[in-house]
C-alpha cells in the first residue's frame, strides 16, 4: 500500500461467509421496525487530553482490552495507551519500556496473563509488546528494522502473527517456539489486519487478501475492485468477512465488504450510505457487526449489522454537543449478546476524546 493511501485510511495516526453467503437483495432503507438491539451506554478509558482508541479485544464481559494513543497533536508527548476493563471500571495499563511506545494500533488477548499489542516505537522501530494487567514489556524481534511498519496482530497460545509493510510490500511476521520469521508479499502494498489464516490490506490500487497454507502466505483471487482497500477481517470457521472501502477518482469513499463462504470471496451488497468502515467482529453464529463512521450522521455512533442475509444500520442517539463519533474497532463479548466498539469523538475544535460504546440486545430473541 502506498504511504499516500495509508495516510488517508489511518487519519487518527496523524492526530486511524457467511457459509453460502451470496450477494442478495437487502433492505436499503433503515428498518422501521424497532431494532432488536440498542445502545446501552457510552464510556471512556479517560486517557489524557487528545486521546483515541484504535483496537479492542474481549476475553469476556469482565476482561476487555483496548489500545490507542494520547496527546495526538503533541509530537513530544504523543504516546501509546493501553486500557483494561475488569468488569467494573477501566484502568490504564503501564507500558514498561525506556524508549516507550508511540501510537498503538492493535491488541490481541490470549488470556488475562498474555496480552499482545503493537504500533510504533519512539526509537524508529515498530513496537511489539506483551504483558498483563501489571504492564506490558517490549518484545525485541531479531531482524526488525527501521522503516518496517506493523498494523495488525493476532495472538494465540503458541503463535503470534503480525502484519504490516516493508519496502513497499506487505509484511507477515510470525513468532512461534521462540523463533521469528518474516515473509514479504510479491505484491506492492501493505497489510492491516490478520485473522485465522487470512490477512487483508491493499496494493494501493485494489484490495489484497493473503491466505496461509503449509506455512506460506499467498494472495487470493478477488472480485475486480479498482480503488478498493481492506482494513479489518474476522474469521469464524469457514466463514469470514473483510471490511474497507473504495476510493473514487473524485475522492469519494464508498463502503466495501467482502465475504468468504469457504470457496470464494464475494462483494456484499450494502445499505446505501457514505459510511467509512473500520472494524468487524462476529459471534460464531452467523452474526457480524461492523464499526465505522457516517459523515451524514456524524454525531451518532454507527454500526452495520448482518444476520440471516439481512443488513441493518444501527445508530446511537444523536448528541451534536459531543462532536463527531468515529468507531475504529469492535469486539463481541463471548457468552453475551453484547458488542463493544471503541474509537474517538472529535469536537468542533478538533480535540479528541477516547470513547467506548456498549451495544447489547434490548430484549431476548
Amino acid at each position: 500500500m502506498t504511504r499516500r493511501l495509508r495516510r488517508r485510511a489511518l487519519s487518527l495516526c496523524v492526530a486511524t461467509i457467511i457459509s453460502g453467503l451470496p450477494v442478495v437483495g437487502v433492505a436499503h432503507a433503515e428498518p422501521a421496525r424497532p431494532p432488536i438491539e440498542a445502545w446501552q451506554r457510552s464510556t471512556s478509558v479517560r486517557l489524557s487530553a487528545d486521546s483515541s482508541l484504535t483496537d479492542v479485544d474481549a476475553l469476556s464481559a469482565d476482561e476487555v482490552w483496548a489500545v490507542g494513543q494520547q496527546q495526538i497533536w503533541d509530537v513530544w508527548e504523543n504516546r501509546g495507551a493501553v486500557g483494561r476493563w475488569n468488569g467494573t471500571a477501566w484502568t490504564e495499563v503501564p507500558i514498561r519500556d525506556v524508549a516507550g511506545a508511540g501510537p498503538l494500533r492493535a491488541v490481541s488477548a490470549v488470556s488475562a496473563s498474555q496480552v499482545w499489542a503493537l504500533g510504533d516505537g519512539h526509537d524508529g522501530l515498530p513496537y511489539l509488546g506483551r504483558g498483563d494487567a501489571s504492564g506490558l514489556d517490549r518484545v525485541r524481534v531479531p531482524g526488525m528494522r527501521a522503516g518496517d511498519w506493523l498494523g495488525g496482530l493476532e495472538a494465540r497460545t503458541d503463535k503470534v502473527v503480525a502484519v504490516g509493510s516493508r519496502d513497499g510490500r506487505g509484511l507477515l511476521l510470525t513468532g512461534q517456539d521462540g523463533k521469528w520469521t518474516f515473509q514479504e508479499t510479491k505484491e506492492e502494498g501493505a497489510l492491516y489486519a490478520v485473522s485465522g489464516s487470512f490477512a487483508v490490506g491493499d496494493t494501493g490500487k485494489a484490495p489484497l487478501i493473503m491466505r496461509q497454507s503449509d506455512g506460506e502466505w499467498s494472495s487470493m483471487a478477488l472480485p475486480p475492485i479498482p480503488g478498493g482497500y481492506l482494513r479489518d477481517i474476522h474469521v469464524d470457521g469457514k466463514r469470514a468477512m473483510a471490511v474497507g472501502g473504495v476510493y473514487s477518482q473524485s475522492g469519494v469513499v464508498t463502503p466495501l465488504v467482502l465475504t468468504w463462504n469457504g470457496k470464494r470471496w464475494t462483494r456484499a451488497e450494502l445499505p446505501s450510505s457514505r459510511a467509512r468502515l473500520y472494524g468487524v467482529t462476529g459471534d460464531g453464529k452467523g452474526r457480524f457487526w461492523i464499526s465505522g463512521y457516517d459523515p451524514d450522521h456524524e454525531a451518532e455512533a454507527y454500526l452495520l449489522r448482518y444476520e440471516k442475509r439481512r443488513w441493518e444500520i444501527i445508530r446511537g442517539g444523536p448528541d451534536a454537543a459531543r462532536g463527531s463519533v468515529r468507531l475504529q474497532a469492535v469486539t463481541h463479548l463471548p457468552g453475551t449478546g453484547g458488542v463493544w466498539a471503541v474509537g474517538h469523538i472529535v469536537d468542533a475544535n478538533d480535540r479528541y476524546t477516547d470513547v467506548v460504546e456498549a451495544f447489547a440486545r434490548s430484549s431476548a430473541k
